[in-house]
Order: structure tokens, then sequence, then C-alpha cells
């Protein structure tokens, strides 16, 4: 058995390049063929990338193909997963993993069964900044972490998307489309949520498209655009989260911990890399540096790592190792997600009844040892 994982990637919309083009950067993963149900769709993707172009049946039936990842809709992710799974075959989701709870623990349940393994997006938390900032955490330097906000708010995806409808419909919005980087991220960096009460509301019933051959055409919103939510964690600390599609413009910092002896001022859980920032209780503040390979420019001038987790899944797979996009930590994700939403709704607190452990740090050695290297 070779030591590289072939991947097949089923859904060859926007998100497929990123998948194809950035397994570049890692030595434990290779992407083989793709499919879609629009087979044009994915003869296209095949023919830039020097693929093989496959039926979803097919690519399902291929027996070098060790991991699939999903690349189709939210709402079509958990059947899709679960044909995966029941072809034999490893999965790893885009992002939300799948749209309840329930979905997920079928899922943990059929993996299981089988003997395979599920992994999900987002692997933003494995960049430099943000496993700086676990590692500050844990090492003590601003205390116990006690409370926090996070803002990540905009005017809406109809402005620059040429196809938005999804982005407004359920399945997706601010919560379940942005919020798996955010609340990933507080997870790895402080431990699993317990408890979410949350005020939602839809101030725009539809909105215009603002680009392409829809310009003008208005769409319906048929899913909360603004959630203010507030998230009690298992260590105690209670931390604000304000999302919205409804803001032209702000100035809050996209995420602050406040601990017992400082503030961490944490980049965008979106992307890998960004600026981290302690401020301490002395009046001191820093500019951190992270000496992470996942901090450096690799495309243009972003930190673009996608693709991290699957490449920390096939390597684990080889190793019999845990990794760290994994079930548990998407599944709980979720939850979170859906429970802000239905609290937003009732009015009422929701306690979440599923944990998770903290993916494990994510090292400089971890990222070389996952990368494709130069002289390698």
């Amino acid at each position: 058995m070779s030591n590289t994982v072939n991947v097949g990637i089923i859904g060859c919309g926007n998100i497929s390049t990123t998948y194809m083009r950035m397994g570049q950067f890692f030595r434990d993963y290779k992407v083989v063929a793709c499919a879609d149900l629009n087979m044009e769709a994915a003869e296209a993707r095949a023919a830039e990338f020097g693929l093989r172009a496959l039926s979803i049946e097919d690519l399902l039936a291929d027996p070098e193909i060790e991991i699939v990842v999903n690349l189709t809709i939210p709402n079509a992710h958990f059947e899709v997963s679960s044909n995966i799974l029941k072809a034999g075959k490893h999965v790893y989701s885009e992002k939300p993993f799948v749209l309840t709870a329930d979905e997920g623990a079928a899922l943990k349940a059929l993996a299981g069964e089988k003997g395979l393994r599920i992994g999900s997006a987002p692997d933003t938390f494995m960049g430099g900044s943000h496993q700086k900032a676990r590692e500050m955490i844990d090492g003590g330097e601003i205390g116990a972490v006690t409370s926090g906000t996070i803002h990540v708010m905009s005017g809406g995806m109809e402005h620059w998307h040429p196809n938005p409808d999804f982005f407004f419909e359920p399945g997706a919005g601010p919560v379940l489309d942005i919020g798996p980087y955010y609340i990933t991220n507080l997870v790895q960096l402080i431990g699993p949520v317990t408890r979410v009460v949350a005020f939602t509301s839809t101030p725009q019933p539809e909105r215009t498209i603002g680009c392409g051959p829809r310009n003008g055409e208005k769409i319906p919103v048929t899913t909360p655009t603004t959630i203010h939510a507030v998230l009690q964690f298992a260590n105690g600390a209670v931390i604000s989260y304000g999302t919205s599609w409804d803001v032209k413009d702000h100035g809050h910092a996209n995420m602050e911990l406040y601990g017992q002896e400082g503030t961490l001022y944490v980049p965008d859980p979106n992307f890998f890399g960004g600026q981290l920032r302690l401020a301490k209780g002395d009046g001191s503040e820093a500019l951190i540096s992270t000496g992470h390979p996942f901090s450096q420019a690799n495309d243009g001038d972003q930190a673009n790592y996608r693709g991290a987790g699957l490449a920390d899944m096939a390597a684990a797979i080889r190793k019999g190792r845990p990794h760290r996009c994994n079930n548990d930590l998407a599944g709980h994700v979720v939850e979170v997600m859906g429970a802000i939403l239905e609290a937003g709704e009732t009015g009422q607190a929701v306690t979440i009844q599923t944990t998770c452990e903290r993916p494990a740090p994510f090292s400089a050695d971890d990222a070389f040892a996952i990368m494709e290297l130069e002289d390698s």
C-alpha cells in the first residue's frame, strides 16, 4: 500500500478548485478523480487539473480511491456522505459537516459499523496564528480564559456571488456558513460548549443580486441573517457571538479572548494566518510571531493551506493515529450552531448534549511532516 492516499472529489463547483490546487502543498494525499451530477462540470475540472472524470457511481466503486471529499451543497452533505461510507470509503466533508446533530450521530454510527473515518472542514484552526494562540493559552500567557467576543459581519454575499441563493436558505445563513470557522477555533482553543442563548432576526425578506448574468434579480431570504448569541463553555468562559449579513461596516475585532492575566486578539479564523496580538494586565502590548509554516504566504499574499485537515487525516489513516478534523469535533460544532438558531427561534436557553476533546495541537513540526517540501 502506497503511503500516499488516493482521493476522489464529488462536487465540482468553485470550492473544488481549492482542493485540487492546494494538494500540491501536501505529501499524504493525491486527488486522482472527480465526479459531479453534471458530467460536463466534472470533465471541465478533470481537464483543468489532469484528473479522471467519473460518474458518481464509478468514483464510489473505484478500488484505488480511499477517501472521498464531499463538496456538494450543504443540504446534500448527509446523503452524499452516507453513500460514501456505504461504498467503503473514508469521507472528508466541506463545512458544515451536516445540518443537524442527529445527522452527525447517524454518520458516526455508520462509520463505526464500517470501520471508516469521517473528517470535515474547517481546517483553518491549524493555521500558524491560531496554533500560536493555542500554545499561549495552554501555556498560561493570559491566565484562564473567562470571556470573549466574536464579530463576523458584512452586507451579504449577493453583492459578489452570481448565484447566492443557497446562502439565504436553511442550511446556510451566517451561522451555518461562516460559524464553523469561528466556533471550531473556539473549541480548539478553550474546549467544548455547554449552553447557548441567542436572538435572531431577518431584516431583509429578499436580496437583490448585484453581479453576473442575474444582476438585478431578487431572491427570497428564508433563514435568519442577523444573530447575537452567548456561548457558555465547559471551562466556565462566556463568549458573545455576533454575526450578520445586514451590516454595511463595523469596527469590531474578529475574535478577542479575555483571560485573568491579559487579552489575546485572534485574527479571522476563516484564514490560516493573520496578526496575533497580546495585551497584558501591566499595560504592555506585543505582536506575536508564530514561527509556524502555516503562517507563510503560499498563495499570492495569503497563507492558504486548505486541505491541511485532509492531509492530516490521510497521514493519520496510514499511521493509525487520531486525525484533528474529526467527526466528534465537527458534530459538536454542528450541534452548537443548531442550538444558536433554536435559541433564537424559541427564546429559550439550549443545553448542548454532545461534547468533544480538543484536537491535538498542530506544531510547526507537525506541519512540516505533512507538507510536500521541495527537497523531499
